[in-house]
């Protein structure tokens, strides 16, 4: 469970984001206590990349304060930010691991680009990592060779190899089974309490999302419907919650057969 009584994990207050002349984010507000799973959802395009983006250093917001692990990521040198990002792991939706390096490899390469541990040391803490995410005997596969549900969790387990205090998982459950995804969600569970360490979720996929979640973001168009926990979200009558949870179409979506006729019409001409 999350922490309430302690500073915030991340804390995002106004915050605007612009791409040239397109608004992607418009007035977040949202925290991140500590110990605590915040799920963010919302369609493609709604900003959840770009809110990543942000808390991460990786683009300058128009307007607002991002505030991680205590600190303004804006007033940040490039030395200061290089050091709070070694108290933050991020696992991609793809594992993104070296396909050139074995699984141990990947998992060894954090700490010895930003440690000076010796070799004994980055062995023994590869290998309880390993134990974490059940990959003990894997390691020496490559890439290549891993399920997809492996390949998760072999990102997973170099994204927490040096123990953050804040992690990001970008769909976590996108293209797995419904067992294997169950059991990811178990073991993101099982990593929270074992490390402490607070987590951002950006998925698409319910089920997940309402197994892990302490509280849920919804966003659309770069503007945050609602954060709640997960009764709170299933309770909201707001009709874009509504569809989404109900997997229904939103009502401004492109009808593809209207789409198509007005190209032929304009071929026509």
């Amino acid at each position: 469970m999350a922490n309430q009584a302690t500073n915030p994990a991340v804390n995002i207050q106004n915050l605007k984001c612009h791409y040239g002349d397109k608004l992607a984010l418009d007035d977040i507000n949202l925290t991140v206590a500590e110990r605590e799973i915040l799920v963010i959802m919302g369609h493609s395009g709604s900003g959840k990349s770009t809110l990543f983006k942000n808390v991460l250093g990786l683009v300058t917001p128009t307007a607002g304060v991002v505030e991680v692990l205590g600190k303004d990521i804006s007033k940040l040198k490039k030395t200061e930010l290089y050091e709070l990002r070694k108290s933050i792991g991020v696992a991609f939706q793809n594992g993104a691991l070296f396909s050139s390096l074995s699984v141990r490899e990947n998992i060894e390469l954090p700490l010895r680009e930003h440690t000076r541990l010796d070799d004994s040391t980055i062995q023994i803490m590869t290998m309880m990592k390993l134990a974490q995410m059940n990959l003990v005997g894997h390691e020496d596969l490559m890439p290549a060779q891993l399920s997809g549900g492996m390949l998760k969790r072999a990102g997973l387990a170099r994204a927490v190899i040096m123990d953050p205090k804040l992690l990001f998982f970008d769909e976590p459950s996108a293209g797995l089974d419904p067992v294997t995804s169950a059991e990811l969600d178990q073991l993101i569970l099982q990593l929270r309490d074992a490390l402490n360490m607070s987590i951002i979720i950006i998925t698409h996929e319910l089920e997940s999302a309402f197994n892990v979640a302490d509280r849920i973001t919804i966003l659309d168009r770069g503007k945050q419907i609602l954060t709640g926990t997960r009764d709170e979200i299933r309770a909201s009558d707001d009709k874009r919650i509504v569809n989404m949870l109900g997997r229904k179409v939103r009502d401004d979506a492109i009808d593809a057969e209207a789409y198509l006729d007005s190209l032929t019409k304009g071929r026509s001409k």
